[in-house]
């Protein structure tokens, strides 16, 4: 890989790192102001709102200049929303702002990878950064943890400037202050993204026209026999993906007695899983033979329901460790097919974003089911049954889905050849 991938990489880890230490903070913020439980699946909601609402406008955005610009500006963003949280503006408002800049950070972040490799390092570069993104979220719901934890918090509040008054007074701030730094550093590796040298388009002023430029590259991708599938499982994986981070919170609390700060530790054995499936798929599996990997994702589902019978950490973390790894391995070659099919048909930017719009709006969606369980008291039990019949479910007809685009392929190419092979 050429030296500027490992920038890119480095710039993409922090900014991850930093989004999901945030998210803890926020919960606790929440559970500080004696918020209802419900609001805190309410926090993904709120984060990724703006990915389906600016939809539209972000990919166009991201196509309009350098991509290593528009992560800048995207960081900037985020640490505005970091800032809001740190003068006590309620952590939901904020947490939106952070998504507002995670929203126009995602079309650059993973359309220069288009831009600056060639196809065939497709699948080893989403290897690399799904694994990076998912080595965040472990160390970002740890370190997030560790800066809600009293004696980590008090010993951190211990530490003064010679003259200066900090204003740092609570743990909170001090969490926060943290994220903050790591959202700076990400801006940092920004700044030394290589320019890719590819033409970039003008940005049209007309809403409407950006927005019926964009509902035709949905239509585009959604029609197309290999992105319709992968489009399917990508969407399908980050909406389950969202909900399970706050299920396994609920869960370790339920079944293994954990608090806050260790339940969040439990998301990060998950995701080291995640980062281990990524690696293999990486390593053994071609953009060509991409689409093999679909009955993993059934398998995934299943295996979530043994979560309902484990009260024992020690079965919990290896069982959290396969669900991960499952996940890992059908989704990086997945995620390389969707963005090598929409890099051919629209362009990076416009392809990512809507990739983006179907992802997070299956987070929107998901997450407000669960909203709904928790508030309606369902036990998590129900909720992690419910769950995983739902991804075993969906991925059997996206599988019976690519089988009927497969046969009706070859039953073009047979009268092509005038019915003879």
């Amino acid at each position: 890989m050429p030296f500027g991938f490992y920038i890119i990489m480095a710039a993409q880890f922090f900014s991850a790192l930093a989004d999901n230490a945030l998210l803890i903070a926020s919960i606790a913020a929440l559970r500080d102001m004696h918020a209802p439980s419900e609001y805190e699946p309410l926090l993904k909601t709120f984060f990724t709102v703006s990915y389906v609402v600016l939809a539209a406008f972000v990919g166009a955005f991201a196509d309009s200049m350098p991509k290593w610009r528009v992560m800048f500006i995207s960081n900037t963003i985020k640490i505005g929303g970091c800032a809001l949280m740190f003068y006590s503006v309620h952590p939901l408002v904020a947490y939106a702002v952070v998504g507002l800049g995670a929203a126009a950070y995602s079309p650059a972040k993973y359309g220069i990878l288009t831009e600056y490799l060639p196809h065939r390092l497709l699948v080893v570069a989403n290897g690399w950064i799904e694994g990076l993104t998912v080595g965040a979220i472990i160390l970002g719901v740890v370190i997030g943890g560790a800066l809600i934890k009293p004696d980590i918090s008090a010993a951190l509040l211990a530490f003064d400037f010679p003259l200066i008054d900090t204003g740092i007074d609570t743990p909170g701030e001090m969490a926060i202050c943290v994220v903050g730094v790591l959202y700076i550093l990400a801006a940092l590796f920004n700044l030394y993204i290589p320019d890719t040298g590819v033409d970039h388009k003008p940005l049209k002023r007309n809403p409407f026209y950006l927005i019926h430029e964009f509902n035709h590259c949905l239509m585009l991708l959604w029609r197309d026999r290999l992105g319709q599938v992968s489009l399917a499982v990508t969407t399908l994986f980050w909406g389950a993906g969202a909900t399970l981070q706050f299920i396994v919170i609920k869960w370790a609390e339920a079944a293994l007695g954990l608090d806050l700060a260790h339940s969040s530790m439990l998301q990060g054995v998950c995701a080291v899983g995640v980062a281990l499936g990524a690696a293999v798929a990486a390593k053994m599996i071609t953009l060509r033979k991409s689409v093999r990997v679909i009955p993993l994702g059934i398998a995934m589902g299943l295996i979530v329901l043994v979560m309902n019978f484990v009260n024992s950490i020690w079965i919990a973390i290896p069982l959290l460790v396969i669900i991960g790894g499952l996940s890992g391995f059908f989704v990086v070659p997945m995620n390389a097919l969707l963005q090598h099919r929409g890099h051919i048909l629209m362009g990076a930017g416009h392809s990512i974003a809507v990739q983006n719009f179907n992802e997070n709006l299956s987070i929107l969606v998901m997450t407000g089911l669960y909203y709904a369980m928790v508030k309606a008291d369902l036990s998590v039990y129900w909720v992690l049954t419910l769950f995983g019949l739902f991804v075993s479910s969906a991925m059997f007809l996206v599988k019976r889905r690519h089988e009927a685009n497969q046969r009706e392929r070859d039953d073009v190419i047979h009268l092509d050849d005038g019915g003879t092979h």
